[in-house]
């Protein structure tokens, strides 16, 4: 009673009150909650402010610091507030003293002095340090302070619209909501310099030392304003104006995009990211801990602003319909103070601003967040890659962590924008229930259950939606998989007549995963049919209750509802978009986190130590190793291996005897299961499949290295590269396109070996490096790269070529798995059998008989080296002539704007005209059903003609007639989507397989990969949505417009402008927005392709140790990612915002119009019309604008997808009118007729005017050296290159006139790079499915692979893994063979085909073809002479130039013979290794 004075419910002589008037700010209740709130606030800080000044000395300078202009402003709005509500309070007990009243009720004076100290206090708080009172306490405290601030100001605001009255106290209280919104600025602001400071040490695997390679990108182009932006400009985006201007000015480049700042780089976020994971791991004592909690740790301070801006918006939003219902009344002359309809026309124009303010910073600022954990993502799966076991590969192949980081990443980067959205949609809806109360009362109840009912019908489509997302993203991988697989070997599918199959393959995988897409989308149809039409149907249930519970219509309510409505479809709308979006970035971010845990390479048994001073290089003890990790099936058993400094120790051994297995063991790649395995010094390692980045030779060399030209220039002279880049059109600066596609094999190998020699490590581990190279070449490397430049090292090198062996220290035998013996070359032929058997097999080969005649290679060695130089030097002069360009060009982007160009390619497709046109019809007849249906309700809610059961029938007639639309809206747009993407994906697979090779030799793989990845998922789920989205937006806006402007049609004096200046503004911002999304799909796609070489590299990067190094490359790579995504996401949010704020300004001159008129001018059914599609202008432009922002970016995917869809095409699969016969090549002769070879129109001659008949039946040998055109003429064949001049014939066809198909399926190839594909031994061998197992095993039996592939638990379909990497190399030449063994072809090309393989093997095989293709005319090209000494004819190319043809025997004895010459240098292997044994001994 002392309090009150009264019941504590009472207010204005004690009328009683429900719960409800709590929110009513002149009530006891309301006060004793404000006076309890305050209390709690005064004593937790007071308290908290004794704890931590008493325990530490503080100085009184140290206590305070005013460091910025938010902090001041705050601290002196705040104790302003303060001051004032404290002279109001004792003004107050002053009056009551006066009139003799005394002290009592309490309520009255108390409120307003606690509210005084307390916002005094707050002012106060600002000015202490964060540190003296703690960060997290002065946060919260904020927080706490800005929510009661926000509920003074909406109680503040009822008391007003309910008692139409306000007070000095009233003003007050409003005015806190601003000092609050200081405070948490302040608060968080001022803890800023604090987290900018903090040091990061730990690591997720290893120290993060990339700051030296980092670094340098900091000095290439400015930092964003925005890092050094001030509050206002950032509130403003008046930081982007600049840029904007420059886009304006002229197309923008990648150079004229700024840098993001310091804490926005992937650098900072990934380290913060890996300090909260590790600070996890050591709190939670768990290996594996969460990382969604890790990574909302690592944001929190960004998800608490952009959620205080979400907060704001939900606020100033539900402010429009109290506004608007205080207005109608004021229409119909109900005001309670002469200027009232000014004041609620500005605070109309003032409710939008905000709610445009707070909108487009919680956009922005969740964008950003989004952008931060997609970066953080992205490094995280890179390094991940980089630690990756071998076993884990099995289940994450290159093609689905490509589709980690392309896809994945970005979804859950676009998550944020949605997080927001899952609580402010309920409280939004929560706050229109109270106001849908106040206009309707009980008949609130029904739009609730309406609503409740509307998301209850959701949840098991959501479940559904989250299997078929799923299953969706699964089909993807498989799909991406096979077309990652097939882009990747096209060569060899071109060779074989495979496009086809593969094709085929790909379209089925496609066809499932449009199974999937159409049941997704279908379920996102459904969803939004019930959301939008949720308002008709709420709409529908409360009129209805109204008239059952005879609650009375008029237009203050009914408009008051419809507003309400109005303003609450949108977010409603939503749902569907926030529940994909949530199931999306679940599945996605399963996905990543079962990749992140997955198996590591645990290479800690592989102690690798600096010093180089111990006895022992590498140290094997007794130890086994298994691929698997698995103890019970080791790879390799009991393996005991000790080298000392400089020892050079050769490993020999059958096909499949785990050779190169040992090697990765020592470099920590295979599992060791038991013993003990010690590794000291710096290891250099050399592939058996040569690994080359896409860049220069140079930088293939240096490989991270600083230049040092003398050790430089020795590495190329001992690797023999000196002639090669003289050949090359810029030296040693000509690119190198993806995986060496310009470099012959033996030139990629010995690039290989020049980028070890350079590093100049401690142990080299060479896997069978000469294979690839003839055998001049070979010598020269063995004589000057291992027995010299290597002289000092300790050497391990795995090698077929028996020739070398004698000169090395100590040679091990292999053989299944384990070393047979370990012993110098002459003690391992006296003792070992299976090693006498593999120096026979090589003596047989070659006999001394054949070599009779040989002279001292060095008489002639010098003058061809001299013809060499000449002709290179030549060469390269018509290079630079011809004004060579380099052979990987810039991604190819359009430039400015296309204008409908892009939309019209996507409509064009499969009638996508016809279904766009009915989705928008749809939306039309359903917006003119709105339009109508509320017109009718605004022209008879006072007609007393027209009854309520009447008016609402009628009203809910037309509501549900529309819906109707809305339907056939959403399945009209899925049929769209559908069609477009199956027509669209069509037209790039066809070609992409019509291609020609000189089109992926140009072309990065990662290019195309992020086409056929991120843009085709855009096409498939984003665009068809997007596009109707923004044009039935686009038709809400000048709907809402059109309202207006009937009803007032003095408003067209604003709005017509504004139309105007929204196209201008527009045109202006599309200008940037349309180069930076390009730029964004252009730098995708190098985060793509570096993921990809690092991918394929994995064991090189890591045997060099340039982890470090790759990843601070994927990090810049990822900024430049993220630097114009960030700037185009900015430019949006500048936009949008300039335009609410024109749209803010139509709805107050509309309101101001209404409010000079006198009242009765309009209809008060008209007027809450007009303004309530007026509040809801501004969110159905800010929808529109933000959709066909969306859409032009997304549009750019069709754009890219677009410039590969019309690739010159090789020449036709089959020539209908020209096909040849079924039997053809009956014969197999071939005829070369003045063949001239060039690879691109102005570059030189590659072959020049070759002219030879290979007789049919006969057995050709193509020699020559290193890179002099063997191969070209292969492809010549193949018609993988067209002539530029001359014929082909065989048989008397000439093969140009014929389909490729036709050609290819005829011939018999086992290529120079032995591929294999994933899936089963019987698809790799028979992918077409056209012979029976019986065939296959026969073939097997006859490659020597029989008993490998018995030995596999599943025979024929036992897994072959992607490339093939299960297999050894040796294996995967011998399928190849196995490959053109069931194919049966009278012509059979062999281009390097036994590289790989052992002496002994490669005599078996030679018999296997001599018998098999008895008939056949074989082609072989070979580096190895033995191979072609059986031949009926040799053909020497030297150059270019056809420089001899006749019968091996005759060539040998030719004076001056190129051949001769060969067989020569040859046949001085044996001597001179065993005159270097001899020596060492």
């Amino acid at each position: 009673m002392a309090f009150c004075g009264g019941s504590i419910c009472s207010y204005h002589g004690g009328d009683t009150c429900g719960l409800g008037r709590i929110l009513y700010s002149n009530t006891c209740m309301n006060h004793f909650l404000v006076i309890s709130i305050t209390v709690l606030l005064f004593f937790t800080f007071f308290l908290n402010f004794i704890r931590k000044v008493s325990s530490r000395v503080v100085r009184m300078q140290t206590l305070f610091r005013l460091s910025s202009s938010i902090q001041i402003s705050s601290m002196i709005f705040n104790v302003s507030l303060g001051l004032a509500y404290l002279g109001l309070g004792l003004w107050m007990l002053e009056e009551k003293f006066r009139r003799g009243e005394g002290l009592f009720p309490l309520h009255w004076w108390l409120v307003v002095l606690s509210q005084g100290v307390t916002w005094a206090l707050s002012g106060l708080a600002v000015s202490i340090r964060a540190k003296q009172l703690g960060e997290a306490f002065v946060r919260a405290w904020s927080g706490v302070t800005g929510v009661f601030a926000g509920f003074l100001c909406i109680s503040s605001i009822l008391w007003i619209l309910v008692e139409k009255k306000t007070s000095i106290k009233i003003a007050l209280d409003v005015l806190s909501l601003p000092g609050a919104v200081l405070l948490l600025l302040s608060a968080f602001k001022g803890s800023k310099d604090a987290d900018d400071c903090e040091i990061i040490n730990d690591s997720l695997h290893a120290p993060l030392n990339i700051k030296s390679y980092a670094n340098s990108n900091d000095s290439d182009g400015s930092v964003t304003p925005f890092a050094t932006a001030g509050f206002f400009n950032r509130m403003s985006f008046r930081w982007l104006n600049p840029l904007m201007k420059k886009g304006y000015e002229k197309p923008l480049e990648e150079k004229d995009i700024p840098q993001l700042g310091e804490l926005d780089r992937t650098e900072s976020r990934y380290s913060l990211f890996v300090e909260q994971l590790n600070r996890q791991k050591q709190t939670k004592q768990t290996t594996s801990p969460s990382f969604l909690w890790v990574i909302v740790s690592c944001h929190k301070k960004e998800i608490l602003v952009s959620g205080f801006f979400a907060l704001l918006r939900v606020l100033t939003l539900s402010a429009g319909p109290m506004l608007l219902n205080a207005f109608i009344k004021v229409s119909v002359g109900m005001g309670t103070f002469k200027y009232e309809g000014y004041v609620l026309a500005f605070g109309m124009f003032v409710a939008k601003f905000l709610e445009s303010l707070s909108q487009r910073q919680w956009y922005f600022r969740t964008r950003m967040l989004g952008l931060q954990v997609r970066s953080l993502l992205s490094a995280a799966i890179y390094q991940k890659q980089q630690r990756l076991s071998s076993s884990a590969k099995l289940i994450h192949s290159s093609g689905e962590i490509m589709n980690y980081v392309t896809v994945d990443a970005y979804r859950i980067g676009e998550f944020p924008v949605w997080f927001h959205q899952t609580w402010t949609t309920s409280l939004q809806l929560g706050i229109a229930l109270v106001i849908l109360y106040h206009a309707v009362g009980l008949a609130t109840i029904s739009s609730m259950a309406v609503i409740v009912l509307t998301v209850l019908c959701n949840a098991p489509v959501a479940k559904l939606q989250h299997r078929f997302q799923t299953r969706l993203m699964e089909a993807q991988d498989n799909r991406l998989k096979a077309m990652s697989e097939a882009l990747v070997n096209m060569k060899v599918l071109k060779l074989y007549a495979w496009e086809t199959h593969f094709r085929k393959v790909i379209e089925g995988l496609r066809t499932e995963e449009c199974r999937w897409l159409s049941a997704f989308q279908l379920q996102r149809a459904y969803n939004s049919f019930l959301f939008w039409s949720s308002p008709v149907v709420v709409s529908a249930a409360t009129f209805l209750t109204c008239y059952l519970l005879e609650v009375p219509l008029y237009p203050s309510n009914v408009f008051t509802f419809v507003a309400t409505l109005r303003l609450v479809q949108d977010p409603v709308r939503s749902i569907p978009d926030v529940i994909g979006a949530v199931i999306q970035a679940k599945v996605a971010f399963g996905r990543i986190v079962k990749f992140l845990d997955a198996a590591e390479l645990q290479n800690w048994h592989v102690k690798r130590r600096r010093s180089v001073d111990l006895k022992h290089p590498i140290v094997i003890k007794s130890s086994n190793f298994s691929w698997q990790g698995n103890p019970s099936k080791p790879t390799l058993r009991d393996i005991s291996l000790e080298l000392k400094p400089g020892e050079k120790v050769a490993i020999c051994g059958e096909v499949g005897s785990g050779k190169s297995t040992l090697l990765a063991a020592i470099l920590g790649e295979v599992p060791s299961t038991e013993g003990l395995i010690q590794v000291c010094g710096k290891i250099a390692y050399v592939s058996q499949s040569a690994w080359i980045q896409t860049g220069t030779v140079q930088e293939n060399i240096l490989f991270g290295s600083a230049m040092d030209k003398q050790r430089y220039q020795e590495a190329l002279e001992k690797c023999s590269l000196v002639k090669d880049l003289e050949m090359l059109p810029f030296g040693d600066l000509t690119e190198i396109g993806e995986r060496g596609v310009n470099l012959s094999g033996g030139q990629k190998q010995r690039i290989q070996l020049a980028r070890a020699l350079y590093q100049d490590a401690d142990v080299y581990l060479l896997d069978d490096p000469f294979s690839a190279v003839d055998a001049r070449t070979a010598t020269s490397l063995f004589k000057e790269y291992v027995m010299g430049a290597l002289s000092a090292k300790t050497v391990l090198l795995v090698t077929h070529q028996v020739d070398f062996l004698p000169a090395f220290d100590s040679i091990l035998l292999m053989s299944d798995g384990e070393v047979l013996r370990a012993a110098p070359y002459h003690e391992l032929l006296v003792s070992s059998k299976e090693f006498q058997d593999l120096v026979n097999a090589h003596k047989d080969t070659v006999g001394p008989e054949r070599l009779e005649k040989v002279v001292s290679p060095k008489d002639s060695g010098m003058s061809t080296s001299e013809i060499d130089n000449t002709s290179s030097n030549k060469q390269q002069k018509m290079a630079k002539l011809s004004g060579e360009v380099q052979l990987i060009k810039k991604e190819e982007t359009e430039k400015g704007d296309t204008g409908l160009k892009p939309y019209l390619q996507y409509l064009n497709q499969n009638k996508g005209f016809l279904y766009s046109a009915l989705a928008v019809l749809s939306h039309v007849i359903f917006i003119a059903g709105q339009i109508s249906q509320n017109s009718w309700m605004a022209a008879n809610v006072q007609n007393p003609q027209v009854s309520t059961m009447r008016l609402i029938t009628v009203y809910l007639a037309i509501g549900c007639s529309t819906a109707i639309f809305l339907l056939s809206r959403s399945v009209f747009v899925v049929v769209l989507g559908l069609q477009s993407s199956k027509s669209l994906f069509s037209l790039l697979l066809n070609s992409l397989f019509r291609a020609p090779m000189s089109f992926f030799d140009s072309t990065p793989l990662g290019r195309i990969l992020s086409r056929v990845s991120s843009d085709l998922s855009i096409v498939d789920l984003d665009v068809p949505f997007s596009l109707i989205f923004s044009i039935s937006a686009m038709m809400n806006v000048y709907s809402n417009l059109v309202v207006l402007a009937v009803v007032t049609w003095q408003v067209l004096f604003v709005s017509i402008p504004m139309v105007y200046l929204t196209i201008r503004l527009q045109a202006y911002y599309l200008a940037s927005a349309k180069e930076l999304m390009r730029i964004n799909g252009t730098t995708k796609s190098l985060v793509a392709n570096h993921l990809a070489e690092s991918v394929a590299g994995a064991v090189t990067i890591r045997a060099f140790e340039e982890e470090d190094r790759f990843f601070a490359k994927n990090l810049e790579l990822i900024d430049r990612n993220a630097s114009p995504f960030f700037h185009n996401f900015a430019a949006s949010e500048w936009l949008i915002q300039r335009l609410e704020t024109m749209s803010a300004a139509v709805l107050s001159t509309s309101a101001l119009v209404m409010a000079l008129l006198p009242p009765g001018t309009f209809s008060s059914g008209f007027v809450g019309m007009a303004l309530s599609y007026g509040f809801s202008l501004n969110m159905s432009l800010v929808f529109s604008i933000q959709n066909q922002c969306t859409l032009a970016n997304y549009i750019i995917s069709v754009e890219r997808l677009n410039q590969y869809m019309h690739i010159s095409s090789e020449a036709p699969e089959v020539a209908e009118g020209n096909r040849p016969p079924p039997n053809w090549p009956a014969v197999g002769r071939v005829e070369l007729q003045d063949l001239v070879i060039r690879y691109r129109p102005d570059t030189p001659l590659v072959l020049q005017g070759i002219s030879c008949i290979f007789e049919g039946g006969h057995k050709i040998g193509m020699v020559g050296r290193t890179g002099s055109g063997k191969t070209t003429l292969i492809s010549a064949l193949f018609r993988l290159v067209e002539p530029a001049g001359g014929k082909i014939i065989i048989d008397g066809l000439d093969i140009a006139t014929i389909g490729l198909h036709d050609l290819r399926s005829r011939f018999g190839i086992i290529p120079q790079d032995p591929t294999l594909f994933n899936g089963s031994v019987r698809y790799n061998l028979d992918p077409l499915g056209q012979h029976t197992d019986q065939q296959i095993w026969e073939v097997l039996d006859k490659c020597q692979l029989r008993e490998a592939v018995q030995e596999k638990e599943q025979g024929l379909d036992s897994l072959v893994v992607e490339d093939g990497s299960n297999w050894s190399m040796g294996q995967r030449q011998l399928f190849c063979l196995g490959r053109a063994l069931l194919r049966r072809s009278r012509v059979l090309v062999l281009d390097e085909a036994t590289a790989s393989i052992d002496n002994a093997t490669d005599a078996i095989l030679q018999r296997t073809i001599r018998t098999e293709f008895a008939g056949s005319t074989v082609i072989t090209v070979a580096h190895r002479i033995p191979t072609v000494m059986d031949c009926t004819m040799v053909l020497a190319i030297s150059d270019g130039k056809l420089v001899e043809y006749d019968c091996p025997q005759k060539l040998m004895k030719s004076e001056g013979s190129l051949f001769a010459e060969l067989v020569k240098e040859y046949g001085s292997h044996t001597a001179n290794a065993e005159i270097q044994s001899t020596n060492s001994q």
